[in-house]
């Protein structure tokens, strides 16, 4: 993923900015709601479930910007000094990191680091930790594997982020836990029926092979008995090779693959051509990583199982 070299200058204006104001003059404190800066939009969903009209929430990454490509403003990073909270996801967007490193509030939450949340690794060609090994002039033995940062695909994992946000929110904002303590429970138990809604559509599929653009959902595929082969790694930048190509073409038409899954914020235009060469489908797999007007976690994550059960031939 590449690094955002325009938020080391971003970092030095903050420090002329701040020079002239103190952050104590302009803290949440003062207006009696916890400001909390969410990296992309998944944090901004699950901050917003827990905190209700008891915070304000700022999503650094505007509709339709794909996040893995996010370089901060000036004034993106000046917030950082304002805000109570900042919600990030480590190795997946560089700028959000280093100003989380170098600038951000003293309860930056990294949700990748919270306990229990079970994390899958993989290199950055997106080959998971549990794939078979491989074989043939691509293999790098001392390929290095990263942790997966797309966790919020798993509803059961996006439990266990939505609890260590409340329980950061019940830290900053003692006052107010009962609260988010109420909210959480809620928005469990809206988590849990959509658990539930993919075990029971995923239950009986002809295939359970999925074929992606790039390897964002290798959580959803754990999670629910799916194997997830893709045309590129971890992030939507990498380009496959023609070999890789032809090997997952190979694979497709062996196990009767009827559909490549491309997404919303990045180019559709390999896995469209990888369809037509193959006489197949291409339809939208969404990584949730941006999301229109209109449209929600659970509404995108439902369309997602219809397009799942659609191409798997699931009764």
């Amino acid at each position: 993923m590449k690094k955002n070299l325009p938020i080391l200058s971003a970092i030095t204006l903050l420090g002329l900015v701040l020079s002239g104001c103190s952050s104590s003059d302009k803290s949440s404190e003062s207006s009696g709601v916890v400001k909390v800066v969410a990296a992309m939009y998944p944090l901004e969903f699950v901050a917003k479930a827990i905190g209700g009209d008891l915070i304000s929430v700022e999503n650094f990454t505007p509709p339709g910007v794909e996040p893995h490509d996010l370089e901060l403003t000036p004034s993106q990073v000046v917030t950082l000094d304002d805000a109570s909270l900042l919600l990030y996801i480590s190795g997946f967007q560089p700028a959000v990191e280093e100003a989380a490193q170098l600038s951000a509030p003293a309860n930056s939450l990294d949700l990748l680091s919270v306990d229990g949340l079970d994390l899958l690794t993989a290199t950055e060609d997106g080959h998971n930790d549990g794939a078979e090994p491989e074989t043939g002039d691509d293999v790098h033995s001392d390929e290095e594997m990263v942790n997966d940062p797309h966790v919020w695909l798993d509803p059961k994992r996006l439990v266990v982020i939505a609890k260590a946000v409340a329980s950061k929110l019940s830290e900053i904002d003692p006052d107010n836990s009962a609260s988010y303590e109420t909210n959480l429970a809620v928005f469990v138990e809206e988590l849990e029926t959509l658990d539930q809604k993919f075990v029971a559509g995923l239950a009986s599929c002809q295939r359970d092979l999925i074929v992606t653009s790039h390897a964002a959902f290798g959580y959803l595929a754990d999670a629910y008995g799916l194997s997830q082969e893709a045309l590129a790694g971890l992030s939507p930048e990498s380009e496959p090779t023609p070999k890789r190509l032809n090997e997952i073409g190979k694979e497709a038409k062996a196990d009767g693959t009827t559909t490549i899954f491309f997404e919303t914020l990045a180019s559709p235009k390999v896995a469209q051509t990888l369809a037509n060469d193959l006489n197949i489908e291409a339809a939208v797999l969404d990584p949730i990583e941006g999301i229109s007007e209109g449209q929600t976690y659970f509404s995108v994550m439902e369309s997602n199982l219809e397009a799942l059960r659609k191409a798997l031939n699931c009764k």
